[in-house]
């Protein structure tokens, strides 16, 4: 694999290094995400968060919990309290302890999780209307693919800053006012990976999510990078999304096209996947629950002869962020080795691939974020397709955004921007930079 600078190892503090030994006796909890200094142009400044590695205020000693995005707005409800390292946590089994997925409990006994609120779906990913008035934007797309010619620079800048409900409102006016379909305008007007982005930007996240899975699994092989980047660490409500449109537009369940192109233990990884069944982002972190997975995970890879991957992968797949960077963080603490080493060692191939981009978006999702987009620039060549995915990905949420980019230039020592600008030209070159808030 060709991925970034080593990511799960600890570099000194002032690199961004992952967790800072704590003096003994004392927990530190995982870093808390966010925090990144770069802004695109236009977008909100990210909320200001405590230095990389050191614990928020007043919750020394507790797992951080990170808050549910909404786009633009806060969480529509309370978050749960943070639960202390070190409280008295309720017993495994009972009402308020953190536990297994639906349908049976982690460890057996019927167990069920006490409710949360559940995360809401990304925006794009639920039935929604916005009151703004399309009908200037969708005749200026029609104007400047009318007649002879494309006016290029009008189509990126009607689409490029747009977030997915004003996407759907051009879309729907473009069609009512034209009797025409924008999709299949710009493919006619456009080409190379100028059209791709266009066309990704004016699907929208979730229908553009379910023509690039198909796209994956059609023809000889699979493009296993697009499955990781659309079904893995996702919320249940995006699955659930994706896995309704797939099925009203091709008429096959995605399950069944995920089956036909995996096999044997891989296959069962993203079954688990599909599912949905993954603890909500709401739910508490508990200490004994993240202490019996750490054992868990090392009962069922360094612990034994040979390699209990369905264990792992079901521990990956059905908890959340907030529990999985508490693993890492006491896997640490506990065998003095990354629980990212760990999967290298004992794993290979798309399954150490997927679990690795669970494991990373789970510790650091902006600073994953960043080190995928360069993975598809890094090397000889190009990665062009999934550039212009993942930069259209990440342009959706202009908050997301801004930390991605700070994440990748404290990596990477140099800005999305000019790294984007070494690897593109031309029209490519300007769309793929107005999508991160670039002046083009």
């Amino acid at each position: 694999m060709s991925y970034y600078p080593p990511y799960g190892q600890a570099p000194p503090p002032q690199t961004g290094g992952y967790y800072q030994q704590p003096p003994t006796g004392q927990y530190y909890p995982p870093p808390q995400q966010g925090g990144y200094p770069a802004q695109p142009y236009g977008a909100p400044p990210p909320q200001q968060q405590p230095p990389y590695g050191a614990p928020p205020p007043g919750q020394y000693g507790g797992y951080p919990q990170q808050q549910p995005a909404v786009y633009g707005q806060q969480p529509p409800y309370n978050q749960p309290p943070v639960q202390g390292y070190g409280q008295q946590q309720p017993p495994y089994g009972q009402p308020g302890g953190y536990g297994a997925p639906p349908g049976g409990g982690y460890g057996g006994g019927g167990y069920a999780p006490a409710p949360v609120p559940p995360t809401p779906p990304s925006i794009g990913y639920a039935p929604q209307s916005i009151n703004w008035d399309a009908t200037a934007d969708a005749n200026a797309l029609r104007h400047a693919m009318k007649g002879f010619g494309t006016d290029e620079k009008t189509l990126i800048r009607v689409l490029a800053d747009k977030d997915p409900l004003q996407v759907d409102a051009i879309r729907t006016a473009y069609h009512r006012l034209h009797h025409r379909d924008l999709v299949r305008d710009i493919e006619s007007e456009t080409g190379s990976w100028f059209e791709v982005g266009l066309v990704a930007l004016c699907r929208g996240p979730l229908l553009n999510d379910v023509h690039m899975l198909h796209q994956a699994m059609s023809g000889p092989g699979t493009n296993e990078a697009a499955l990781n980047d659309i079904l893995l660490s996702r919320s249940n409500a995006d699955l659930r999304a994706i896995k309704a449109l797939y099925q009203q537009t091709y008429h096959r369940s995605l399950e069944d096209a995920v089956r036909s192109e995996l096999s044997m233990k891989t296959e069962r990884h993203f079954m688990i996947v599909l599912q949905a069944t993954r603890a909500e982002d709401a739910a508490p972190v508990q200490k004994a629950e993240v202490d019996r997975d750490v054992q868990e995970l090392y009962n069922a890879t360094e612990g034994k002869v040979g390699t209990d991957e369905v264990r792992v992968c079901s521990i990956l797949s059905t908890r959340n962020d907030n529990h999985l960077r508490a693993v890492a963080f006491e896997y640490r603490q506990r065998y003095a080795r990354s629980l990212e080493d760990v999967i290298r060692k004992e794993f290979s191939g798309h399954m150490e691939e997927a679990l690795l981009f669970q494991l990373r978006h789970a510790t650091d999702k902006y600073l994953h974020q960043a080190a995928l987009l360069e993975d598809a620039m890094v090397g000889g060549g190009t990665r062009d397709r999934l550039l212009v995915e993942r930069v259209v990905r990440v342009h959706w949420d202009r908050s997301n955004l801004a930390n991605v980019r700070g994440a990748y230039e404290k990596r990477y020592r140099q800005s999305l921007a000019g790294r984007i600008r070494g690897e593109t030209s031309g029209d490519y070159e300007r769309l793929m930079l107005a999508c991160i808030g670039e002046r083009v």
